[in-house]
């Protein structure tokens, strides 16, 4: 009898963010802590001035802020993926892919590479935002700030969290 050998059967967290059931939590998550600043924003920069209401600006902007919040996580979870399961065609160390899956905080590179992904869905969540959720304000400094601070408070701050903590 063949002997089955299972190599990396546990997934990294940022990984099974990505995968059903889990992935409904995740949505749910990203919906919440999106609205949450959107409202905040609305406040915080004094949107009302600006002939907005809170729900209109709410509900213009909730859906298209939470899909290409999405997106980015995707792109920057890509990144990671890339580097984390083929680190030996890259010729990186067995111990950054491995940081990189598992415990970034046990190689520092990895956590540079984390970071540098995390960075990259925060562009692109302020790309999209800036460019398309937002380019109805007429107030181009005003959505600035909307979208960096949805760029720096949304992006994927869980990809820094270690597997081994949670297995």
């Amino acid at each position: 009898m063949k002997q089955l050998k299972l190599y990396n059967v546990i997934f990294p967290l940022w990984f099974i963010m990505f995968f059903p059931p889990v992935v409904f939590i995740t949505l749910a998550g990203n919906f919440i802590i999106d609205s949450l600043v959107i409202v905040a924003c609305f406040f915080i920069y004094k949107l009302a001035g600006t002939g907005n209401n809170l729900k209109t600006f709410y509900t213009k902007s909730v859906f298209q802020v939470w899909i290409f919040g999405f997106i980015s996580d995707i792109i920057g979870a890509t990144i990671l993926f890339l580097f984390g399961m083929f680190g030996d065609y890259f010729g990186l160390p067995y111990e950054m892919a491995n940081g990189i899956n598992f415990d970034p905080y046990s190689y520092p590179w990895a956590i540079v590479i984390i970071v540098l992904s995390m960075l990259i869905a925060a562009i692109f969540i302020f790309i999209f935002n800036y460019k398309i959720t937002l380019r109805e304000m007429d107030d181009r400094k005003l959505r600035f700030k909307v979208a960096i601070t949805l760029a720096i408070i949304t992006m994927p701050w869980t990809f820094l969290l270690p597997t081994k903590w949670f297995y």
